[in-house]
């Protein structure tokens, strides 16, 4: 199943309009470009390869939420998302936990974005080896950006601390990548049909 020309300009478009938006009067102008860099460098990058590669709609519809919850980190900084204040006064938390949202994301969309390159640029099939290497590939994303995440701590000091959204919590590096796998885990047991259905008629 291929995504319709209609769908596809509408997400970009929104996704452009949303990047445009949070980038008025953003919290933390460094941040602001850091977080949402992968908008910026993703969608240009979607846009070129489309004919060559065409995603399932399931992928480009999760790449668009990934991409919301982005540029909405992005705008206000994890640290000060209200949606995460909401929730840390509703269940009276420790800290403000939209970054622990952003992480679990960071795990649940790219995992079918990587089952999805997997299955058609390799010989996997679903299966056990299948879920065991897209879940690979993330985890290994994760800490790929967590060196990111790093290398900002050094390069540039403090102004890193909105970016790197620790809060205090010294065991955040480990609490990201946990999540990250969290999320590449359940998009897989909870997707893998549907996406598997979608591959099968985008081959019709």
């Amino acid at each position: 199943m291929k995504m319709g020309r209609i769908e596809a300009r509408v997400l970009a478009t929104l996704t452009l309009a949303a990047l445009a938006v949070s980038g008025i009067h953003a919290y933390d102008r460094l941040t602001w470009v850091l977080e949402t860099l992968p908008v910026m460098v993703g969608l240009p990058l979607l846009l070129l390869t489309h004919r060559r590669f065409p995603l399932t709609p399931l992928v480009v519809r999760l790449l668009f939420a990934h991409g919301l919850i982005l540029m909405l980190g992005g705008h206000y900084t994890y640290a000060r998302v209200p949606l995460g204040f909401w929730v840390q006064d509703a269940f009276d938390l420790a800290r403000n936990h939209y970054d622990r949202l952003g992480h679990l994301a960071q795990g649940f969309v790219p995992a079918m974005l990587a089952r999805e390159i997997l299955l058609k640029q390799t010989p996997l099939q679903p299966g056990g080896w299948l879920f065991l290497l897209t879940t690979a590939v993330i985890l290994a994303f994760s800490a790929c950006y967590e060196f990111i995440e790093w290398g900002a701590a050094l390069a540039i000091g403090a102004e890193a601390d909105a970016f790197l959204a620790t809060q205090g919590d010294v065991w955040d590096t480990q609490w990201d990548m946990f999540l990250a796998l969290v999320g590449a885990m359940a998009a897989q047991l909870l997707l893998a049909r549907t996406h598997d259905r979608q591959l099968s008629a985008a081959r019709r």
